[in-house]
């Protein structure tokens, strides 16, 4: 008899990412973890290319390490009988487009789909075998990178190849630097016609069709009512310097605000979770071999609480000049960042999530988006700042989960009557910049909040009672300048899939 199936502690799936010459088929197919176990020793500390040396194992030793993974290999092949369910399973579908192994054709999306599928089906009767009661409560977790997020993506969506019982199997899915609505270069997405080496599947003519959206779809970012995207995360990269594929072009064709590859506006789906790291689409500063990855990724499939924060803008103030000539009617134009950083406590070596100005990955939002004037008939924009998840059983002191929040915003710049005002605006001067250390306490399902504004107090100390409402904790944020908001955090306890 199996051993009890004890949620979250699913199988996990590994569905690696984008292989394109025959050369790095034959590489990717030669590993027996094609590329899951990759670590790394090297970290960007900060953007101006500072190293510092870190250990990451890798995700697969790591989770074998913290949570009793293990691997589905014995005498040189897979597992053919019963396997735990705390089992890791590399999807090998690259396996066929090899000519030592298989026909030397690569998949497609939908065939490499329906392979998943068929794989799914057999982890089940591995871990369940004819037990009723474990093959109604069996799920796998899908993790993947790159190309591999279309997959599950495929599977999940299209009616062609999944039923209500396949999507019913997948617990959660989290994807590494998928390009969810397609990649381009030099900001023109990828055309339909290059089928050379299937660069093709990333055309959103294309993947439209294979996401079983609509064939006029102008973003393909969407899960389309298939699954909850509160269980599906997207780990986002936002480092292209690093990406040396291709000798660099591919870095400069993706240009800024992306991972070298994948645009971070490209890289997430429509009201889904998501985190930002500084790292790359792959290499040694890659998504997937990173700290920040994996914490995000054991936090999100095993964690029991999730923290979503955002920002209600009431007041954003102008330089005195700037408002003079804005109460003479001149007409005024201004964009801001929006910067967020997110830690829990003791984590010294990584963020859950980063945005920042100076790695061009802040939040970009116009004046009237945040704070529509009196007679527009708009409502104001609430950017989702972060969605952080958490692990009570990881607490270090008390019974409190504490995290930080590293909170700023600025301006572009102004304009006024279309000229950039010079004279007299510091660039890059804050409106609000300050770090924030939240504790949040859960007495059987009731939770409370309480937080420090460590500019004026130590962040060991009480803090203030966060104010509850029906839609979260709310959060004052005021400058002397005269910016005003409130940061609200919405808390909620998850359950085991």
């Amino acid at each position: 008899m199996a051993k009890a199936i004890t949620p979250p502690f699913h199988p996990i799936i590994y569905v690696r990412g984008y292989a394109m010459t025959p050369g790095e088929i034959a590489a990717t197919v030669a590993e027996p973890y094609m590329g899951f176990n990759l670590g790394s020793t090297k970290v960007r500390q900060t953007w101006d290319g500072k190293v510092s040396r870190h250990i990451f194992e890798s995700p697969l030793v790591r989770l074998m390490k913290e949570y009793d993974y293990r691997d589905i290999y014995a005498n040189g092949t897979e597992i053919v009988g019963r396997i735990p369910s705390r089992s890791l399973v590399i999807y090998r579908y690259y396996e066929i487009a090899d000519t030592d192994l298989g026909t030397g054709k690569a998949l497609s999306i939908k065939e490499a789909a329906k392979g998943l599928r068929e794989l799914i089906h057999s982890i089940r009767e591995q871990v369940c075998g004819d037990e009723k009661p474990s093959r109604e409560s069996f799920r796998v977790h899908l993790v993947a990178h790159s190309m591999g997020g279309l997959v599950c993506r495929c599977l999940l969506q299209n009616d062609d190849i999944r039923t209500a019982e396949d999507r019913r199997m997948v617990g959660r899915v989290f994807t590494y630097a998928t390009p969810h609505n397609g990649i381009e270069t030099l900001g023109f997405n990828v055309p339909s016609v290059l089928e050379l080496w299937d660069i093709n599947n990333f055309n959103r003519k294309e993947m439209a069709k294979y996401l079983g959206l609509p064939p006029k779809s102008d973003r393909v970012d969407s899960l389309a009512g298939k699954f909850d995207p509160d269980r599906f995360f997207c780990f986002v990269g936002t480092n292209h310097r690093d990406y040396e594929v291709a000798l660099g072009i591919a870095r400069r064709l993706a240009n800024e605000m992306s991972d070298g590859l994948v645009r971070i506006e490209n890289a997430t789906v429509q009201g889904s979770p998501r985190s930002f790291a500084f790292r790359s689409h792959s290499g040694p500063y890659g998504v997937v071999n990173s700290e920040e990855g994996y914490q995000n990724l054991v936090r999100f499939l095993f964690g029991d609480v999730r923290v979503d924060g955002i920002l209600d803008v009431h007041q954003l103030p102008l330089p005195p000049t700037v408002q003079k000539a804005h109460d003479k009617g001149t007409k005024i134009r201004a964009s801001y960042y929006l910067e967020a950083t997110v830690a829990p406590r003791g984590a010294f070596t990584f963020r859950l999530s980063e945005r920042r100005r100076d790695t061009f990955c802040a939040m970009l939002r116009k004046f009237d988006e945040l704070v529509p004037s009196k007679n527009s008939k708009d409502k104001p924009h609430s950017p989702v700042l972060f969605s952080a998840f958490l692990d009570s059983s990881r607490i270090t002191s008390g019974n409190s989960i504490v995290f930080s929040v590293d909170l700023a915003v600025s301006t572009t710049g102004y304009e006024i009557d279309d000229v950039l005002f010079l004279k007299k605006h510091i660039e890059g001067e804050y409106l609000y910049r300050n770090t924030l250390a939240v504790k949040a306490t859960r007495n059987r399902d009731q939770w409370s909040i309480r937080y420090a504004l460590t500019d004026k107090e130590w962040s060991e100390e009480a803090g203030t009672l966060a104010v509850q409402t029906d839609e979260g904790f709310v959060i004052p944020i005021t400058s002397e300048k005269g910016f005003r908001a409130d940061l609200r955090l919405r808390v909620s306890k998850q359950t085991a899939d």
